[in-house]
């Protein structure tokens, strides 16, 4: 699973959840020549990721490169369960990336349009936004 070699800060604050604004970077295309673009925004985690890239492999006939244009980097904490209020903050959980509407979070290239866009709607049901496909210009 992805996660950072090295943090600077083991936990971080969470931050603002909400909807407002959309992705300032990473919203063209610039490796391959389909994306799947968010039109939500949402924390997407490690797991989630690897899931859609395993999707892509197995369906990768004899061409096909991938890029994932995102990486998890936020890390997540849990208190465990039965635990009473207070003691502090929890232990570190998981890793997440923070994704926007906009940002385009897989790039493909190599394969036909009618493969590319069913790879890339058996991938979208492994994530928690909604994405459209695009297409370079």
């Amino acid at each position: 699973m992805l996660m950072p070699k090295k943090v600077k800060y083991r936990k971080t604050q969470k931050g603002r959840r909400r909807n407002k604004g959309r992705a300032g970077r990473g919203t063209t295309i610039a490796f391959g020549e389909y994306g799947l673009k968010s039109t939500e925004s949402r924390w997407i985690t490690s797991r989630q990721i690897e899931a859609c890239r395993k999707v892509f492999v197995r369906n990768f006939d004899k061409g096909g490169k991938l890029w994932i244009r995102i990486f998890p980097d936020k890390p997540v904490t849990k208190k465990g369960q039965e635990l009473p209020m207070g003691g502090g903050k929890g232990e570190l959980d998981h890793f997440v990336a923070p994704v926007k509407p906009g940002r385009i979070i897989f790039e493909l290239t190599g394969l036909d349009e009618a493969t590319t866009r069913k790879v890339f709607k058996k991938a979208s049901h492994k994530l928690p936004v909604k994405t459209k496909i695009v297409k370079k210009k």
